[in-house]
């Protein structure tokens, strides 16, 4: 049904076909100001102003290519990161690591726990979530992270701090909130270090939802990328001030990155960072949310473009 529902979508917008070349490296050719201009519009069917940017989205196109701190490739590496994050906040607030390797061969399945999740360091959405080792099909798992280990996410949406980043294997202690089941995202976006707006996203594995929240916890009604529902009652978290607090640290001196945190019992735990969302191609509703999450994006003093390039 999805990929019915992916198919009709390309029918009635042809150009959404810009996104899926480039994943499979047809415009590798392309400098990153062309591709991001071109995919722009596959995307959102309007031309990426550089010049003047305003919205959200075409202001994390403007940082992917003014906004080159060395640091933040160390900030997207799943591994390299908890050095930062024991050397900010603290050890305590990473998830206990099982282990690291460089290759899905150096991986002893046989030694694993019953649960556990698997992740590449180089990548995002590339995770593996096993909840019983007895029903995992290695096989699969085996072929998944092999195909994983040889992509570059730098290519898809030209995020430039994953180009620099060494392809390895985490494996991490599975973990659960109070469901029991599953881990809700709380998702803090910081503007030089000041939170504004809080992502949860909930039901991930049955029907994909996401609701927005000030970080007052006040819902607002207004959509990124998936449905909301407002009849849905996400509690608002008992440690909240101090998750605000860790990524008031964390997002330090950063025009605009996101701090993933995870509240288990109470306990606080670090999930990533990161710099562009949804590689700033997710369409917004109302679109006048967009431009206010704009607003808070504040760009560095860098030299404008003032060439014919940026026309």
């Amino acid at each position: 049904m999805l990929k019915l529902k992916k198919m009709f979508s390309l029918i009635k917008k042809p150009r959404k076909i810009i996104k899926k070349l480039g994943a499979k490296g047809v415009f590798n050719f392309m400098d990153d100001k062309t591709y991001l201009k071109l995919v722009y519009w596959g995307e959102t069917g309007k031309r990426l102003d550089l010049k003047n940017p305003l919205t959200f989205n075409e202001k994390l196109q403007w940082l992917k290519l003014y906004d080159r701190k060395p640091e933040y490739s160390i900030y997207v590496d799943k591994f390299e990161v908890r050095k930062y994050i024991t050397e900010t906040i603290g050890e305590d607030f990473l998830i206990p690591l099982i282990g690291v390797y460089k290759s899905v061969d150096d991986i002893l399945w046989n030694e694993l726990p019953k649960r556990f999740v698997i992740k590449c360091t180089h990548g995002s959405g590339s995770n593996i979530i096993c909840w019983d080792k007895d029903n995992l099909n290695i096989k699969k798992a085996k072929k998944k992270l092999n195909k994983w280990m040889k992509k570059s996410w730098y290519w898809f949406g030209r995020e430039w701090p994953y180009k620099a980043v060494k392809p390895r294997i985490i494996i991490e202690e599975y973990m659960t909130d109070e469901t029991g089941i599953q881990l809700k995202d709380y998702k803090i976006f910081c503007f030089n270090g000041e939170p504004k707006l809080i992502q949860v996203d909930f039901d991930r594995f049955i029907d994909h939802k996401r609701n927005l929240y000030t970080i007052d916890w006040e819902y607002i009604n207004a959509r990124i990328a998936y449905p909301n529902c407002a009849n849905i009652l996400i509690p608002k978290p008992k440690s909240l001030d101090k998750m605000l607090d860790i990524a008031r640290k964390l997002s330090k001196n950063i025009p605009h990155v996101r701090v993933d945190l995870y509240s288990v019992e109470d306990k606080i735990y670090f999930g990533e960072m990161t710099f562009f969302h949804g590689s700033g191609f997710e369409q917004f509703e109302p679109e006048s949310f967009a431009r206010k999450m704009g607003e808070w994006i504040k760009l560095p003093n860098i030299e404008r473009m003032s060439d014919s390039r940026d026309k």
